[in-house]
C-alpha cells in the first residue's frame, strides 16, 4: 500500500466547491504515479526500457466529494499481477479515516516499441507487492452501450489533453465525455470506464450518448464508429457496505 495526504485546492473543485470528478481520478491516477517514483519503478525507469501501463478499465466508486480546504489521504493498492496484468485498488479518506472513495482499476503492461503486451519482469512484481484487494462491490469492466442515443458534435484533441506519452489521458476522456452530460445530472456516484485504443493529437472524438434515468453512457468514437472509451456515469446513491469497511 501506498498513501499521501492532500488538502483540497480551489483549482480542483467544482461550482459547488467540491471535488469534481475529474479531480478524483487525478488524485488517484498520481498515487499510482508517486508510488512507481517511490519503489523506482517511475518514467524514467520506463522509458528506458521503452514500457508503459495502459489502463483498460476504471471503477470509481464514490459517497461523498470532499469541500475545498478538507484535508483527505489517497491510497492505492496493486493487488494482482499476472502475465501482463495489474490490478489496482484506489481510495481516499477523510481526516477521521472514513472512506469517501474506493476504485478498481485494470492495467497492461506494454511494450513502447512493438505496441503489445509483456510479461510483468520480476523486479517489478517484487517492487510492487500485491496485497489484499479493498472490500467494494467490484463490476464487470465490459461496458455494454445500450441502443439509442444521438450522437453529440465531435471534439478534436489539443495538446492540453496529452500527457508524457503523447496520448489522451486517461482522465482526458472522462472530462469530454462529463462534458456531454445535461448540467443538472447530479453526482456522479459511480463511474466505470473501458479504454479501448489510443487517440492522439489531431484525432477527432465524437460522443454517442445514451441516457437512461439514473445511468448515462458516453461512447467516444472514430469517425468509422471505432471506439476510443466508453463511459458509464451512475448517479444513484449506493449502498452504504460498498463504500464503508
Amino acid at each position: 500500500m501506498y498513501t499521501f495526504d492532500s488538502r483540497i485546492r480551489f483549482s480542483e473543485t467544482d461550482s459547488d466547491r467540491k471535488l469534481s470528478l475529474l479531480g478524483l481520478l487525478n488524485y488517484f491516477q498520481d498515487c499510482s504515479t508517486f508510488q512507481a517514483e517511490a519503489v523506482g519503478m517511475g518514467l524514467g525507469y520506463m522509458l528506458e526500457r521503452k514500457l508503459a501501463w495502459v489502463l483498460s478499465s476504471w471503477q470509481i466508486t464514490a459517497d461523498r466529494y470532499p469541500e475545498l480546504g478538507e484535508t483527505v489521504t489517497i491510497g492505492t493498492i496493486p493487488y494482482r499481477i499476472r502475465g501482463f496484468i495489474g490490478c489496482r485498488n484506489f481510495f481516499m479518506r477523510d481526516s477521521e479515516g472514513r472512506y469517501l472513495a474506493k476504485a478498481n482499476s485494470i492495467w497492461a503492461l506494454i511494450d513502447l516499441t512493438s505496441g503489445k503486451p509483456v510479461a510483468v519482469p520480476p523486479e517489478m512484481y517484487e517492487a510492487y507487492r500485491p496485497e489484499e484487494p479493498l472490500e467494494m462491490e467490484y463490476a464487470d469492466r465490459k461496458i455494454v452501450m445500450p441502443a439509442g442515443g444521438r450522437q453529440q458534435d465531435g471534439i478534436t484533441i489539443g495538446p492540453h489533453h496529452l500527457d508524457a506519452n503523447r496520448h489522451v489521458n486517461n482522465g482526458q476522456y472522462v472530462a469530454i465525455a462529463e462534458d456531454c452530460l445535461d448540467r443538472g445530472h447530479g453526482q456522479v456516484r459511480q463511474l466505470r470506464v473501458e479504454y479501448k485504443k489510443q487517440a492522439f493529437l489531431g484525432d477527432i472524438l465524437y460522443p454517442y450518448l445514451v441516457e437512461n434515468e439514473d445511468v448515462t453512457f458516453v461512447s467516444l468514437q472514430d469517425g468509422d464508429g471505432k471506439v476510443y472509451a466508453a463511459v458509464e456515469f451512475d448517479t444513484a446513491a449506493r449502498p452504504e457496505s460498498t463504500i464503508s469497511g
